[in-house]
């Protein structure tokens, strides 16, 4: 089984600390390029930081919209002399990803002080050139035909749960509508007011079965974090988060008719083995929202229900940041806060490190000691082929 292979030679991340979590304000368009955007993420990381900016000597960055340049570029555009970079171009999972390789860097020494950051910004043009240009399969043989874009992929794909497990609606918007109030009490929607149950019911299609509330908003912004060893967290004073475990797993399930799992019902009892711990102890859970359906099969594959079992979750547990169930997507998740490209890889992962070191958070879910990120992503024809999750918990 694959699964009782991954991470079997796998070094523990016990000695990496993941500190200062940044979200930059989301906008709808910006006028400002994506080096605009990852610029204003870094300084504001050594404002958090309170480090110097030689200081920090490696860096991941993640961007659909940065093309031409790179993130080599990058180091004369902000004046910075690194030992260590990366480019995580992987969507939804680049955020874990990026995660993954920086603390390897950091354990190996071939840096110190790494940060990881997601950003792109949008425009008229944006959207329409990344889906146009996205893979050879949407440029060859889906965007000529008029098929563009993932809202006519995961059309199909939640169409395909539905009618296996009897999802319906209602239950993708007990998604939606918890994650516009975590939204709120965050301060960070794109979509600032509330949503009911008849709001997103009588929203107009975009892609039967979905509506306008089960798709994301593009828009401009960024997220970011750094990554160091505990000890230099803890000699700079720096509240930090643990890795307990991590897991990615690429091209899964690929024999599937029509996606129904991820890589997550692969590696889940190695993730939570590793870290020590059972689902029942997870505090909240990320999920990569870039629809509802998605959300259903990460609850799924991560343990907290059985395979088709995730529309009676979300009928029985009150997903919202203060609630007696199981706080989800606290920030609001970019179906309320919106995706800003590459960045939306990283929003739940900084929420849930914003979740374990800071305190006095309006959304704070509370006594958090223990939070689940998932990423997901990089859709090539009609399914997303990488998958991974991280467990990580309070210093």
């Amino acid at each position: 089984m694959l699964n009782k292979r991954l991470n079997r030679y796998a070094r523990s991340f016990e000695d990496i600390a993941l500190v200062a979590p940044v979200s930059i304000p989301y906008e709808r368009k910006s006028e400002h390029g994506p080096t605009w955007f990852i610029g204003t993420v870094l300084r504001a990381l050594l404002e958090k930081s309170k480090l110097e900016k030689n200081e920090i000597d490696g860096l991941a960055v993640s961007s659909f919209t940065l093309v031409p340049d790179t993130v080599v570029s990058l180091t004369t555009h902000f004046s910075l002399t690194l030992r260590w970079a990366e480019h995580v171009p992987l969507g939804g999972a680049s955020g874990i990803v990026a995660l993954r390789r920086a603390s390897r860097a950091v354990q190996a020494g071939d840096a110190e002080i790494v940060a990881c950051i997601g950003s792109d910004t949008n425009n008229a043009q944006t959207f329409h050139n990344i889906i146009a240009n996205f893979s050879s399969f949407s440029s060859d043989a889906v965007h000529p035909y008029g098929g563009g874009g993932p809202n006519t992929v995961f059309g199909m794909v939640t169409r395909n749960y539905m009618q296996k497990y009897g999802a319906t609606r209602e239950d993708f918007g007990r998604i939606c509508i918890t994650q516009r109030t975590n939204a709120l009490a965050s301060g960070r929607a794109i979509f600032n007011g509330p949503l009911t149950m008849e709001d997103y019911l009588t929203a107009r299609p975009i892609a039967e079965p979905l509506h306008l509330f089960d798709c994301v908003m593009p828009c401009a912004g960024g997220e970011g974090y750094l990554v160091m060893t505990t000890e230099r967290a803890e000699k700079l004073g720096l509240s930090y988060s643990r890795i307990l475990s991590s897991a990615e797993l690429y091209n899964d399930h690929r024999d599937d008719a029509i996606q129904m799992r991820g890589g997550w019902t692969e590696f889940q009892d190695q993730l939570y083995s590793d870290a020590g711990i059972d689902p029942s102890e997870v505090d909240f859970i990320q999920t990569y929202d870039d629809y509802p359906v998605m959300v259903m099969m990460q609850l799924e594959g991560l343990g907290f229900c059985d395979l088709g079992e995730a529309p009676t979750f979300v009928r029985e547990n009150q997903l919202t940041w203060n609630g007696r169930g199981f706080p989800h997507n606290t920030s609001g998740g970019q179906l309320s806060v919106g995706q800003a490209g590459a960045a939306g890889g990283y929003l739940g992962l900084v929420e849930a490190i914003r979740q374990l070191t800071m305190h006095g958070l309006p959304n704070a879910v509370p006594d958090a000691r223990v939070g689940i990120v998932s990423g997901y992503g990089m859709v090539i024809y009609d399914r997303g082929v990488s998958s991974n999750a991280v467990l990580l918990a309070r210093a």
